[in-house]
């Protein structure tokens, strides 16, 4: 089991930053790839961006690209997101999750392990 713990959610106005982290502990050898989703008020919870522990390829939802950017430290396995250019349309509660294998990054059911969320709230 990988236990997550997410931190960084906050309050910014728009235009604003904010860096989400979220640390993984536990049988994280068992982890091949992190992924970052959301869920708004209301709405289904959608895919923000993944990375695997090894390589350099990244994956990002079109709603974010350009603006949020995700990295790891692989010797703290701590996955980070850092968003920028903020809008009040990512207003949500951000989870970071695992997966122990798999090719679809982008679909929630490839990730087994999810930390408990984090709130970001954008304002106008």
């Amino acid at each position: 089991q990988v236990q997550l713990v997410e931190s960084g959610g906050g309050s910014v106005q728009a235009g604003g930053s904010l860096r989400l982290s979220c640390a993984a502990s536990g049988r994280t050898f068992s982890s091949t790839a992190m992924g970052w989703f959301r869920q708004a008020p209301g709405k289904e919870r959608e895919f923000v961006a993944a990375t695997r522990w090894s390589g350099t390829i990244t994956y990002y939802a079109d709603s974010v690209k350009g603006r949020f950017t995700i990295s790891r430290d692989n010797a703290k396995r701590t996955v980070y997101l850092q968003m920028n250019s903020l809008k009040p349309e990512d207003t949500a509660v951000y989870y970071c999750a695992s997966a122990p294998y798999g090719s679809d990054w982008y679909a929630e059911r490839t990730y087994s392990n999810w930390g408990q969320g984090t709130q970001v709230t954008v304002s106008s």
